[in-house]
């Protein structure tokens, strides 16, 4: 299942930061973050509920950029 998010970060690098992040969460195949649209596309891996995986890698990139933030509909 894939799904995008909209973010907010205030630079570059972080969104960098912020992609690895949430590539690490469990849960997640892949994730792709643009900068420029302030969107991450996430790739879940089969069986994975997206709204806890979600709420684990929004609390892991919290710990790298305090203001940063994705919307979760």
């Amino acid at each position: 299942m894939k799904k995008t998010y909209k973010v907010e970060v205030d630079c570059a690098a972080c969104a960098e930061k912020m992609q690895e992040a949430i590539k690490n969460t469990k849960g997640v195949k892949d994730a792709s973050l643009s900068f420029m649209t302030l969107k991450c596309k996430v790739e879940f891996e089969e069986g994975a509920d997206p709204a806890e995986v979600m709420q684990e890698a929004r609390k892991n990139c919290k710990k790298i950029e305090d203001d940063m933030d994705i919307i979760l509909d």
